[in-house]
């Protein structure tokens, strides 16, 4: 297939069209290149030929459109998104431009491509948007996200969020676009940009550097390998019912707390230097922040037949042995000038 992911260089834009192209797609990685970008995680792929890359904003109505009248997709993929919650909170203007603009813009060319394609090119074509667990708002001790459940976002990113899968689900009852949506859980892995929980620890431990854990360390998360969920993608994209949602998650909750730790002992075991246990501080909670998410992901299992295939264990220790492995990585992305500083304080000051 030709396919055309938005938000390509991004973590998980970045492992999806490292498999894409690996199993014999072309790929067009359509990309602004904002903070969190980073095309060194495409380095791999970069000098395929089945691979090209177009530097634009998805909120460019026009360049959307001619993108699409030259290269032709088989399918879009919509990855790109402003994604941290503490940034949204920080200021909420850039969430809600790409996040709600820039979908109804991918959206809005989309139909318009689509229209004009014949025969089984129509036929064929697909709208696959991903989004976040963190639309459904938090969950108590128990239950778990299962597709149907009602929307209730609680910060700037996950409202905005939830208005571009609602857009998303218009498009296809009004106008009959063949759309796809996935909901996934929290992602950790290779090459995601440090400012979430699990990289931040990981080069703080590694540096030795104060590992800072919002509260008590007591909310939840889902945890999802980032390879794993590409797999998934791949899989809806190919076998999923469109009009249809899928949820995608790791089946691996943990406390932040005892994922902090996991991580100080990992690193203790791989280079040594005392225990960085030591090294966990607890600071102020993040204001409105989600207790727990879970992810009830048996509709994809039942219907398509994903299922992870990393345990927290495995993928975490595959995470940390990449980020010790990859250090000009690392200096290549804090040479953007983002150092590890905590965001998301305006909303209490």
């Amino acid at each position: 297939m030709n396919l055309f992911v938005t938000g390509g260089a991004g973590f998980i834009g970045s492992a999806l069209c490292r498999l894409l192209v690996g199993r014999g797609h072309q790929v067009i990685n359509v990309d602004a290149l904002t903070y969190a970008a980073c095309p060194e995680s495409l380095a791999s792929i970069a000098d395929n030929p089945a691979y090209t890359f177009e530097l634009a904003d998805i909120c460019d109505f026009e360049r959307m459109k001619k993108i699409l009248h030259d290269r032709e997709p088989d399918a879009i993929i919509h990855l790109a998104a402003e994604s941290h919650v503490d940034r949204s909170i920080d200021d909420s203007t850039a969430a809600m431009q790409t996040n709600i603009i820039g979908t109804h813009s991918l959206l809005q060319a989309a139909l318009g491509y689509w229209r004009e394609l014949k025969g089984d090119a129509r036929n064929r074509f697909r709208f696959l948007h991903i989004s976040t667990d963190e639309v459904f708002g938090s969950l108590g001790v128990d239950g778990k996200f299962c597709e149907t459940t009602a929307y209730q976002p609680n910060s700037p990113y996950s409202a905005s969020k939830a208005a571009s899968d609602h857009l998303v689900r218009a498009w296809h009852h009004t106008y009959g676009l063949p759309t796809l949506v996935t909901n996934c859980s929290n992602n950790y892995g290779p090459c995601q940009f440090p400012e979430k929980l699990i990289p931040l620890t990981i080069l703080n431990a590694i540096a030795g550097k104060p590992l800072p854990v919002y509260g008590a360390g007591e909310n939840v998360r889902d945890w999802l390998f980032v390879d794993d969920h590409a797999r998934a993608l791949a899989l809806v994209l190919e076998k999923g019912k469109l009009g249809e949602t899928y949820n995608v998650g790791g089946n691996c909750e943990r406390r932040n707390i005892d994922v902090v730790r996991t991580i100080c002992r990992l690193v203790d075991d791989r280079i040594g230097g005392g225990a960085r246990e030591s090294l966990i501080r607890f600071v102020t909670d993040r204001p409105g922040h989600d207790q727990r998410y879970a992810i009830d992901a048996s509709k994809i299992l039942a219907d398509l037949g994903w299922q992870p295939e990393e345990t927290f264990e495995t993928g975490l220790a595959q995470t940390v042995d990449w980020y010790l492995a990859n250090s000009a990585w690392v200096e290549a992305v804090r040479g953007r000038g983002y150092g590890g500083e905590r965001l998301g304080l305006r909303a209490t000051s």
